[in-house]
């Protein structure tokens, strides 16, 4: 079982995006019994609320449901409990250095490292407003990752 957990700001936008995109290409190859996926931020500013309605939209545009999902924050002790964190921007990578000390095991990366863009971000829509390219990026980094899974 490999344990995924994607990471943004405050959960409601792209890591919910990453959380449910993943689970949708999962249960269409027939392998969501052999992951866990979930999503988590690294403030706590969203803790309780639903993911964000345009976000919820666009992955709904994709036949992608995200109902019941509410923003958590990611926890030191969540580092023994998953395999691999995936975050969204270089601003989430220092933020989840904050709660993850050291990272021993690297288990931190960017999703967009398994689209071959190693160094870019998934521009956060909730400043461009643009939830179709960020669901094209995340789409992507999901794609590369089942590569690899």
């Amino acid at each position: 079982m490999i344990r995924v957990m994607f990471v943004c700001h405050g959960n409601i936008c792209r890591s919910p995006m990453g959380e449910f995109i993943l689970k949708d290409l999962l249960r269409k190859a027939g392998r969501e019994d052999a992951h866990t996926v979930a999503s988590a931020a690294v403030s706590s500013e969203e803790i309780g609320n639903p993911v964000y309605p345009p976000a919820r939209r666009e992955l709904a545009r994709h036949g992608i449901s995200c109902e019941g999902k509410t923003a958590v924050r990611l926890r030191r002790e969540d580092y023994d409990k998953w395999d691999l964190f995936l975050v969204m921007d270089s601003s989430n990578l220092i933020q989840i250095a904050r709660i993850f000390p050291a990272d021993p095991d690297h288990k931190v990366h960017r999703l967009l490292e398994y689209a071959g863009r190693p160094h870019d971000d998934v521009d956060d829509p909730w400043y461009t407003r643009d939830f179709s390219r960020a669901y094209a990026d995340i789409l992507a980094g999901c794609e590369g990752l089942m590569a690899q899974l």
